[in-house]
């Protein structure tokens, strides 16, 4: 929300009061609480009839350094709060006063507070750098003419320096200049709406700054103030964390223990997904020659999903099958799965006025109510549909048995469609607060489904495609970057949605590959094709229409087969960069800020993407195969074609459809398996160490650890080049082969 009308006056009707000078200052161990009055005090009288403003300062945890600022602190607070799991304090931190500042100190980051003088707060690295600081309006609050109170600060913005993340935006990928309100909307990719509001932004000077707060929170990212990051609430208070680095990803790893890791996907989830589409028609028999035509076409298939209409026409949702289309559904999943397939069904958190649910429902009070106690229903989506109350314990477990059902028919996965589209006039059963309820509502519907499936099926068996998501929503994955048209635009605007949403603390992303609206020409599909098979998740999907390649002809069943074979190859690579994610919070699709924060030029570039560390991935966005993409410093090897180019430099080419720049980085070494047939076979028989090592390279040692599909370690693998030769050794006996490209001369020895 913007308060001041150009740089020198207030807008009508709005007034800002500013953390001045300190009145009074306490040191804790772990903590600093200042009393800000809001003007200079000269005399006594200057204390009269005039506000302060509560600074509370202190360590969250090792790197993060909270701050609470508060008005007015007898404001009821009936919730909701996000889940920290990770602010369990930091028993090393320390403060002290020197000179004319005191600090607190959590570490590599420490908070200083000039004691004399005017008013700020200064956030240092652990060279004593200044990362950012909040200034002279930096600590404030605003009322304005309609009655409403705001909290509101501002942190530096230096030159130079970008800003990322903010959640799933399909906006500029770096937000300088923007206007971003955390507010869940169903607006698609084309606007500035997100179904994935984060209040999380990563600076590329290595640090990032957590607004915590779930209900509206609006940022002007150098777009009031145009050397500020300023956020503000309709609250009373306002806490904001500052996480340190130095690097970005040591920003996203103390991010992710705060909020939450993600939750490690089964490794049959990263397989090509095929639907039935939305509003196409099909039965049995269409998913079965779906299903059939991907098999003669040599295409593997891991999951199928049943869209919207596996269910009857206006009882979303009942979670029964429609009896006309689907009479046997426990036999057709089981014949599905001797295929070898997983299942996966849509679902939404809403309630069909035509559905027997609905009374079941209303007859226990499991929705959410009007102020004057009716059931709050409406008409879009679904006629008359109401809305399940996850903040009822009853309402949840009456869902989530509902589920169950499905999942002992043979389900194995569920699509949380919506989730955005909560409303604010109504009352909630423990009492929250309709407008912080309103981002958080996916969170609890998302938690709830994974939940139920981690209890049926096992941890590390259960895996979301969620639409939906807010801060700590990435201990849920899978999510999916929502409606997209079916257009090479909309596939850039998917891809930076994506890597907004990794910079935020999503390990996992997908999209809906041809794109959703509309029916993609077959140069747009191969493309796709391309792009979303090197994601983390892969999906086949549409609206009106099919998204079976053959409908896009022969060289697009050629482009399906060739990636996705070439996906279950790259999984020993693949699902190493995928733990690292459940481990630490680095993403496995990771923009080319997170590898390479020292060079300059990966800050804005966001129409490439590393896939783990040692992938560069550069989709192509035109029919013609023109492309051009940066490369950082080194000999980069392309994986199609064992052509290098080198860098720092941006380069242009052109790729058919079966090719793009999938680049190798200097000395990586990508364990590759042998079954291009699944995504979740056995790794270790057979596998492949392609040792890329370009001339000039010099002595080095790397190692490589291949998971199991549990994530755990499988094998290790030691590279230790002297010279001419390559040493490996190995804590298996499966026998493997080991491929060096670049260099060859270069002799292997194993043992």
């Amino acid at each position: 929300m913007k308060f001041t009308d150009g740089f020198w006056q207030m807008r009508d009707g709005v007034n800002a009061s500013y953390a001045t000078e300190i009145r009074d200052l306490r040191l804790d161990a772990d903590r600093l609480t200042a009393h800000a009055a809001v003007k200079r005090v000269t005399r006594r009288g200057d204390t009269l009839n005039a506000p302060l403003i509560t600074v509370e300062a202190y360590a969250a945890a090792e790197g993060v350094i909270g701050v609470r600022v508060t008005h007015l602190s007898g404001k009821r607070r009936p919730g909701p709060d996000f889940v920290l799991p990770g602010a369990t304090g930091d028993s090393t931190a320390t403060t002290r006063e020197d000179g004319p500042a005191a600090e607190l100190t959590s570490g590599p980051l420490t908070l200083r507070l000039p004691t004399e003088g005017g008013f700020g707060l200064e956030f240092l690295d652990a060279d004593g750098r200044v990362l950012t600081s909040a200034g002279r309006k930096g600590t404030a609050f605003a009322t304005v003419q309609d009655g409403g109170h705001h909290m509101f600060a501002q942190l530096a913005i230096g030159v130079g320096e970008t800003i990322h993340g903010l959640g799933e935006r399909f906006t500029p990928y770096v937000k300088n200049g923007q206007v971003v309100d955390m507010w869940q909307a169903d607006g698609g990719t084309s606007s500035e709406q997100a179904y994935k509001n984060i209040p999380f932004y990563l600076s590329s000077r290595g640090y990032g700054v957590f607004v915590n707060h779930p209900g509206k929170v609006s940022f002007e990212v150098g777009s009031e103030a145009v050397g500020q990051v300023q956020f503000s609430v309709e609250d009373q208070t306002m806490e904001y964390f500052v996480v340190a680095g130095p690097t970005p990803k040591d920003v996203l790893t103390r991010y992710t223990a705060l909020t939450g890791r993600p939750a490690l996907p089964p490794a049959w989830s990263f397989g090509l997904w095929l639907t039935t589409s939305f509003t196409t028609n099909y039965d049995e028999a269409t998913v079965t020659s779906f299903v059939d035509g991907m098999s003669e076409r040599g295409i593997p298939l891991s999951v199928f999903h049943f869209d919207c209409f596996w269910m009857r026409e206006y009882q979303w949702c009942d979670f029964e099958w429609d009896p006309q289309t689907f009479p046997d559904p426990e036999g057709m999943l089981a014949r599905l799965k001797d295929k070898g397939l997983k299942i996966c069904v849509w679902i939404n958190p809403y309630i069909a006025q035509k559905s027997a649910l609905y009374a079941e429902g209303a007859e226990k009070g499991y929705f959410v109510l009007t102020p004057e106690g009716d059931i709050w229903q409406w008409d879009k989506w679904q006629a008359g549909m109401a809305l399940v109350d996850f903040t009822n314990p009853e309402a949840t477990a009456w869902f989530q048995a509902k589920l169950k059902t499905l999942l002992d028919q043979g389900v194995d996965g569920f699509k949380t469609d919506f989730g955005e589209r909560i409303p604010t006039d109504v009352v909630w059963h423990d009492g929250s607060d309709p407008e912080r309820m309103h981002n958080y509502y996916t969170h609890l519907y998302n938690k709830a489904v994974f939940e139920l499936l981690e209890k049926e099926r096992g941890a590390g068996e259960a895996v979301l495609f969620a639409r939906s998501a807010t801060a700590g929503g990435q201990q849920f994955p899978v999510h999916w970057g929502g409606d997209c048209w079916s257009s090479f635009e909309a596939m850039a605007e998917s891809l930076r949605g994506g890597l907004s949403l990794s910079l935020s603390g999503f390990g996992f992303w997908s999209h809906d590959i041809g794109g959703f609206e509309g029916t993609p020409d077959p140069g747009v599909f191969k493309r796709w094709l391309a792009f979303g098979l090197l994601s983390s998740h892969s999906r086949l999907h549409g609206s009106s229409s099919y998204r079976v390649p053959w409908e896009f002809g022969d060289e697009a069943v050629a482009v399906a087969k060739q990636f996705t074979e070439l996906k279950h190859r790259l999984m020993p690579y693949l699902y190493g960069a995928a733990v690292e994610a459940h481990r630490t919070g680095v993403p496995t699709m990771r923009p080319m800020l997170l590898e390479f924060p020292d060079d300059p030029a990966t800050r804005t570039v966001d129409r490439q993407y590393l896939l783990g560390a040692d992938l560069l991935v550069a989709p192509v966005f035109s029919e013609d195969g023109q492309v051009e993409y940066y490369v950082p410093e080194g000999t980069w090897t392309h994986f199609l074609t064992g052509e290098t180019v080198t860098g720092p430099a941006w380069h242009h080419g052109t790729h058919g459809f079966d090719s793009l720049p999938l680049l190798v980085r200097p000395g990586a070494v990508l364990p590759l398996g042998a079954d291009a047939s699944r995504p979740d076979g056995d790794w270790t028989q057979n596998l492949e160490l392609r040792v890329y090592a370009p001339e000039g390279l010099g002595d080095f040692t790397r190692t490589v650890t291949v998971p199991d599909l549990t994530g755990a370690p499988a094998a290790t693998y030691e590279l230790v080049r002297e010279g001419g030769t390559l040493r490996v050794t190995a804590d298996t006996d499966r026998p493997y082969e080991v491929v060096v490209v670049g260099e060859a001369s270069l002799e292997v020895v194993k043992g």
